[in-house]
């Protein structure tokens, strides 16, 4: 049985304010934005060639088992990958994104990252990795289940 990482709920404190910085600022692309459920709104937004999306609602965690509620801005270290740093960078900058710039912490393919916030203060890496370039993600996985 594969189980599969689809779908990240993101706490957010505006969702239209969110939704609009993730398509505009960051590329994401919007699947969903709508009620799914009387009261329940959800936006959901995947980064161009991803198999994970991000969630934003402010019911989300209702339908959980917990004892709190994560607050906007609470997480940090999600992270992206891409092929080429210094062209995500330029991208980026280009669509009015506030991102770092890149650091290079080893030689490997891999050490290289940027970082960037959204406007609740949720915490984005972006980690290069050339190889991605010549065999995508979904390729690679392929190849090692035979």
């Amino acid at each position: 049985m594969d189980f599969t990482l689809e779908v990240i709920p993101l706490p957010v404190s505006d969702i239209d304010r969110a939704r609009d910085f993730y398509r505009d600022k960051v590329g994401f692309h919007v699947d969903i934005d709508q009620e799914v459920m009387p009261g329940m709104r959800i936006v959901q937004l995947t980064p161009p060639g991803s198999g994970c999306s991000i969630a934003l609602g402010d019911s989300i965690w209702d339908l959980t088992k917990g004892e709190t509620k994560p607050e906007p801005g609470s997480y940090q270290g999600l992270q992206l990958c891409v092929a080429d740093i210094k062209a995500a960078h330029a991208e980026l900058v280009e669509r009015g994104l506030e991102v770092s710039e890149p650091v290079q912490y080893a030689p490997d393919d891999g050490a290289t990252f940027m970082y960037f916030t959204d406007p609740d203060g949720n915490g984005w890496a972006i980690q290069e990795y050339r190889v991605r370039a010549g065999k995508p993600l979904h390729k690679h996985l392929s190849e090692q289940a035979g």
